[in-house]
């Protein structure tokens, strides 16, 4: 028939294949063979230089300072990264369970907390920088008025780090209640019933019925935040800029030694690090959904 002819299939899936290839297959292609090479922002004929970017870049300070510089952006995004999604797993279940049960103005509640997700990382960056600002922020208006100290959020080296990862927070912790709060729902109400029978304890029924259900979806949800972490970029740049070594994530350094520096074929270099790192994290976090998903199988 007509409608199982080959043609008829590729004339759908073709043009889609054919976008996929142009807009992410072959960049990533050529990003691998760039970084292979001594190719320069300014253009000219560049080199092929085979391994000697990956070479330096794991030698560390040995070296030249300049690589010594990656092996600090690596620290400095692996913090963030772990301390800014624990928190906002934390902060988010918390949220979630909260708001499970039906109230007055619930709608309302929500929508007002999941606003600053909506917003560009750009913008709140900038937002925030305002008000952190030290000398006339309102963050440090309402400390001094209360008697406590006032730091120097964007200008302090010692709460730079500590600026940026309480805006990531606050951005993206509705994020973690929403995943929550679904899979929350999702959780057959006839299990809290049969426990209640039984006279379990809040904290038996949080242990052995509310976490394990929700465990599947809380994963899934600190896979998407910790590869986006990995990545952070907008804030840096908004708030303390590229350069800072107390928050230079590898993002930032890419973007430094790329487009500041002109020197794309070790910036290519550390984009496939970056990808690397991204995809043995989330290889990691699949596999262990693969596993909660065969174990409550076998539970069923």
């Amino acid at each position: 028939m007509l409608k199982d002819s080959p043609a008829i299939k590729w004339s759908f899936v073709g043009p889609v294949l054919a976008l996929l290839i142009l807009f992410n297959v072959f960049p990533l292609c050529w990003n691998v063979v760039l970084s292979f090479t001594d190719a320069d922002l300014s253009g000219g004929d560049w080199q092929w230089v085979g391994g000697r970017w990956y070479g330096r870049i794991f030698s560390g300070a040995e070296a030249g300072p300049q690589y010594a510089l990656y092996a600090n952006a690596l620290r400095t995004t692996a913090l963030f990264t772990v301390l800014a999604v624990a928190i906002e797993l934390v902060l988010g279940f918390v949220l979630a369970l909260a708001l499970k049960d039906r109230f007055k103005a619930k709608t309302t509640v929500l929508t007002v907390l999941l606003v600053p997700m909506m917003l560009s990382p750009a913008v709140i960056g900038l937002f925030w920088s305002h008000l952190l600002n030290g000398n006339h922020g309102i963050l440090n208006q309402m400390l001094g008025g209360f008697g406590l100290p006032t730091p120097q959020w964007l200008t302090d080296p010692d709460w730079k780090f500590t600026a940026i990862l309480l805006v990531d927070v606050w951005q993206w912790t509705p994020f973690m209640m929403l995943i929550s709060l679904a899979g929350l729902n999702a959780i057959p109400p006839y299990l809290y019933e049969a426990a209640e029978i039984d006279r379990a304890s809040r904290w038996t029924v949080f242990r052995r019925i509310t976490l394990p259900l929700c465990a599947p979806l809380l994963m899934l949800a600190v896979l998407l935040r910790a590869t986006d972490a990995l990545k952070q970029f907008d804030l840096v740049m908004s708030m303390t800029g590229p350069n800072d070594a107390s928050t230079q994530t590898l993002s930032a350094l890419l973007y430094q030694v790329m487009f500041q520096g002109g020197k794309v074929g070790l910036g290519s270099a550390y984009a496939c690090i970056v990808l690397v790192l991204v995809i043995a994290l989330a290889t990691v976090f699949t596999r262990y959904l693969d596993w909660l998903a065969a174990k409550q199988g076998r539970q069923a």
